[in-house]
C-alpha cells in the first residue's frame, strides 16, 4: 500500500488550466451556435443580425477557453494546497498498486 503525502501545486495547477481550456473548447461552441440560432429565431434585440455577433456571440466564445483555463489554474492550485495541507493532518489517498504484465499490453 502507498500513499500520496504531498501534490507539487504548480503542477496540478498546470494540467487543470489546460482541462479547463479544454473542456471549454468543447463545451463553448455549441452554446455559441444556440444562442446564435435562438437569437436569429427569436429576433432577440442585438444580436438580431450576424454583423452583430462580434461582440455579443465571437469574443465571449473565443476568450472563454482561455477564462476557463486560468479558473482552472487556480483552482488546481488551491485543490492541491488544500490537498498537501489535509495529508499532512490525516494522511493520504492510499493506493495499492499492482504491476502491469507485459504481455497484456499492446
Amino acid at each position: 500500500m502507498y500513499s500520496i503525502r504531498s501534490l507539487d501545486v504548480l503542477s496540478c495547477a498546470k494540467i487543470t488550466g489546460v482541462i479547463y481550456g479544454c473542456l471549454a473548447l468543447i463545451v463553448v461552441p455549441p452554446l455559441v451556435l444556440w444562442s446564435a440560432f435562438s437569437s436569429l429565431l427569436h429576433g432577440s434585440q442585438g444580436l438580431s443580425s450576424p454583423s452583430s455577433w462580434g461582440l455579443g456571440l465571437v469574443l465571449p466564445a473565443v476568450l472563454a477557453p482561455f477564462l476557463y483555463g486560468l479558473i482552472g489554474f487556480f483552482v488546481g492550485a488551491l485543490s492541491a494546497w488544500v490537498y498537501n495541507f489535509a495529508a499532512r493532518k490525516i494522511g493520504g489517498i492510499r493506493l495499492e498498486l499492482r504491476p502491469v504484465i507485459a504481455s497484456l499490453q499492446m
